[in-house]
């Protein structure tokens, strides 16, 4: 292999990975959340949990808001204690599917008011972003009909296109939204944002501010999700990621976890592709049910971690040649001699350049920050889904 590991070290030295502040609450699966010692009460809380993150991987420099669970009253005030604790607030999550009002939708709801809510709502996130001085929104839609004939399809995507527009144009220059699109659930019959191509329509016609982001758990069973980021990137139309791993559905397991070989061959093409950089956001999106958080995230961004320093170790220029001859076996052994490298000791050598533990898992478990939070966190009401 003759990849240059120096340039492997530098590329993977400016990796950044959001965490999310919800994954530091107490969430879980449809039929049970367990709750867990030390979790935290606050946004302020959740952005030191998050800095544990950083501190230890030195590769989650921000953390991503959800609003209303993370709404405070002085914005300004949070992104500067996120600054004082190490890192800084990321995209800003809409949350336009928990009221009552949005059971038939949100901005596609038949009901007009319902839709100037749930845009006020939209609107409301991207005043956050100028506060916080986040560049992305994060726009993920529930609506969709259970039953046939239950609204009209061709309506909800007209409604749909004016609750965007209106965003998009409220947008500044240097900000963006993201839009996220989801196979089912909650709608069973006809999601209105059910897959990549109907998200990459609307951001098409809206403009280079309007992006698609990819959530690896998003998909039907046997989807080749390398291919979707292949083509959005040849398109200019990635704008990131919410990494988790899946069985069955929307698992939301931990990144790798399901599928590691899935992992590389989607960071393989990030790369190949031209995403890897500040454009394309690496975000977890995790729901961390019967796992520490904290050190569940650490496992996650270490996950992707060793998935891209497997990508960067691509012969790319014997894969070429290769792929140009038309050596089938050998530009396939070309990619497994590179994923079937263990990376470990590399990143391991890595953090010590930094000036990090080698283990962030081991150093984790030896700072006793687990104990002190567990002590100090007792009373008061844990963050978990909703707030």
């Amino acid at each position: 292999m003759t990849t240059d590991i120096t340039q492997v070290k530098t590329a993977l030295r400016s990796q950044a990975i959001e965490t999310p502040s919800w994954a530091y609450g107490n969430s879980g699966t449809r039929f049970k959340v367990f709750a867990q010692e030390g979790v935290p009460r606050t946004p302020q809380e959740k952005i030191d949990d998050a800095a544990q993150v950083h501190r230890f991987t030195g590769s989650a420099p921000t953390v991503a808001l959800h609003i209303p669970w993370d709404r405070v009253g002085d914005y300004e005030a949070l992104a500067a204690y996120a600054r004082d604790a190490g890192v800084r607030v990321g995209a800003i999550n809409s949350n336009v599917f928990q009221d009552d009002d949005y059971m038939l939708g949100s901005v596609t709801n038949p009901d007009p008011g319902v839709r100037r809510k749930a845009l006020g709502h939209l609107l409301e996130c991207v005043d956050i972003m100028d506060l916080t001085g986040s560049r992305d929104l994060k726009l993920w839609f529930s609506d969709g009909t259970n039953y046939p004939g239950q609204d009209d399809i061709r309506a909800r995507q007209d409604r749909l296109e004016e609750a965007l527009a209106a965003v998009y144009d409220r947008l500044g220059d240097d900000q963006r939204f993201l839009l996220e699109y989801k196979l089912f659930e909650p709608a069973f019959y006809a999601t209105d944002l059910p897959d990549w191509g109907t998200s990459y329509a609307h951001c098409l016609k809206l403009g280079d501010k309007a992006q698609v982001v990819v959530d690896t758990g998003h998909h039907a069973p046997g989807t080749n999700i390398e291919f979707i980021v292949a083509f959005l990137l040849r398109e200019g139309k990635l704008g990131g990621f919410d990494f988790n791993s899946r069985f069955y559905a929307d698992d939301d397991l931990m990144v790798g976890a399901a599928d590691p070989f899935q992992l590389f061959r989607i960071m393989h093409e990030v790369i190949q592709g031209g995403g890897y950089g500040e454009h394309v956001a690496f975000m977890l999106d995790q729901c961390h049910n019967i796992e520490p958080k904290i050190a569940g995230q650490i496992r996650s961004v270490m996950n992707v971690q060793e998935a891209t320093a497997k990508a960067l170790l691509v012969d790319i220029e014997a894969l070429r040649a290769a792929q140009g001859s038309g050596d089938v076996l050998g530009a396939n052994a070309v990619f497994m001699d590179a994923y079937n490298t263990d990376v470990r000791p590399l990143l391991a050598e890595l953090r010590e350049d930094m000036g990090l533990d080698p283990d962030p898992m081991a150093a984790y478990n030896r700072s006793g920050y687990f104990e002190k939070i567990r002590e100090e966190r007792k009373g008061g009401q844990a963050a978990g889904w909703g707030a």
